[in-house]
């Protein structure tokens, strides 16, 4: 039996597939195959729930399914009661710099962590008036400390000991209180200034002091230890854990065009990967979205800092048709055409949804979409389920002229559809443009004005 879609959803996975984007909800409704692999990172959030880590990276061709992929695993670990923070790298966002990018890639993922009862994200504010919230009502069961704000705060200072060893742990805890105090005497301004330094948004110590009284405030070299120590306070709070879905893991390797910067950034994944490896860091999962070549590219890619390649290089016994799910990278096998098949399906049964016309009356029967399938194959070869990203964009687009022209007759409509391999998109539009660049790097002024940007690689190809 098939879930309702409400209208929300509908319009949402319609919108974004007929958009070659992933739909943030209702990916439920046209989720297939992928099995093993979702059962792989099932066994890693389970690893989480008991108090250890996990890292993955989830390796695939540009439209291969990796955000949808990222979307899907959100939503399982949200219904396991897991908090979410997920953010898309870029330039500004990126694990390490020293002028702020760090940060503001820390801030991203605050923004946007999501609850099971706040999916689309901006859930911190519920998180801590929750968690406060909690701590008053249980002393207001108890005896002595109804009513008094003091017993609450020595309260909240007790249940958070814990985290005094981790680093930043004081002030954190500092905040919390500070928060609570803000509730108690109806004071938004201080509420908000204790969310905004959880976020990572000052920019300054002396503003923080100033609003909260602490003497420390999250900057590029902290984000990860306060990832561990949010991670920690999340576990105290009932949750199952924190998973932490980072995207777009080619900018680093294929837009970052000075070399220090990037083994700067790869330096803190391999810091992040040693740590859940090695069982130094509880409660904490990460997920990165890569491209092959950001991951195997032994000049600009993860392989090109030699640490990484060794704990990331692929099992030597996994031959041709045989795969190791255990260890941290995550090749997205393509969709089969009998997967491609079901998600038409699953996305024309979306579209029916608000159609008064049942199953039995679609605006293209089984058929069609058989014929369909066997078009996209003579125009566009494998590409179509290697990548299927076009393909499911004209049949969105083919369904809504049908939907709004009745008259229509799918077999023309068919015969009219122009799209070929040619126009398939199969590298990443970072990758193509880093070497857009690169070529640009080779030209004398390029060197002469701006030599700290050349890579040495760079180098080995300049010509005057």
């Amino acid at each position: 039996m098939s879930l309702r879609i409400n209208p929300r959803e509908r319009t949402a996975i319609l919108n974004s597939l007929a958009a070659g984007v992933v739909p943030r909800v209702g990916l439920q409704h046209i989720q297939v195959g992928r099995k093993a692999e979702v059962t792989a990172l099932l066994e890693d959030l389970a690893r989480i729930e008991e108090g250890g880590a996990a890292v993955r990276f989830v390796v695939g061709r540009f439209g291969a399914g990796k955000s949808f992929f990222l979307y899907l695993l959100q939503i399982v670990a949200l219904e396991r009661k897991f908090l979410v923070l997920r953010a898309d790298i870029t330039t500004q966002r990126r694990l390490y710099a020293s002028g702020g990018e760090a940060r503001a890639l820390y801030s991203e993922l605050m923004r946007n962590l999501a609850t099971r009862s706040r999916s689309e994200g901006g859930a911190l504010g519920s998180v801590v008036e929750r968690w406060v919230g909690d701590v008053e009502h249980s002393l207001l069961k108890s005896d002595g400390g109804a009513g008094d704000p003091e017993a609450v705060e020595s309260e909240i200072t007790r249940r958070l000991k814990p985290l005094l060893e981790h680093v930043g742990g004081f002030d954190f805890v500092s905040v919390l209180r500070a928060y609570y105090r803000g509730h108690c005497e109806h004071n938004e301004a201080l509420q908000n200034a204790a969310l905004k330094w959880l976020r990572g948004e000052y920019t300054t110590k002396t503003e923080a002091r100033q609003e909260l009284g602490v003497r420390s405030i999250i900057d590029d070299d902290s984000v990860y230890d306060h990832l561990k120590l949010f991670a920690a306070f999340a576990n105290l709070a009932g949750y199952k854990g924190v998973l932490v879905c980072l995207d777009e893991l080619v900018v680093l390797s294929h837009r970052l065009n000075n070399r220090t910067a990037r083994n700067n950034n790869y330096e803190s994944i391999l810091r992040i990967l040693n740590d859940c490896l090695q069982g130094s860091v509880s409660g904490l999962g990460f997920i990165f979205a890569a491209t092959d070549e950001c991951l195997t590219d032994t000049r600009r890619g993860l392989f090109s800092y030699e640490a990484l390649a060794s704990r990331l290089a692929a099992n030597r016994f996994a031959a041709p048709g045989m795969v190791d799910l255990h260890g941290p990278v995550l090749h997205l096998q393509s969709l089969t055409q009998e997967d491609c098949y079901v998600l038409l399906l699953n996305i024309r049964r979306v579209h029916a949804s608000s159609v008064a016309a049942l199953s039995e009356d679609h605006l293209l029967p089984d058929e069609a979409i058989v014929e369909y399938l066997q078009s996209c194959a003579r125009r566009m070869g494998a590409a179509y389920y290697q990548t299927p990203r076009e393909t499911i964009k004209d049949f969105v687009g083919l369904l809504n002229v049908l939907q709004q022209n009745p008259q229509a007759d799918w077999r023309a409509l068919l015969g009219q559809i122009k799209t070929n391999a040619s126009d398939i998109q199969t590298e990443d539009p970072a990758l193509a443009a880093s070497l857009e660049e690169h070529d640009a790097a080779n030209t004398t002024s390029v060197a002469m004005n701006n030599p700290s940007e050349m890579d040495g690689d760079d180098l080995s190809s300049f010509r005057l």
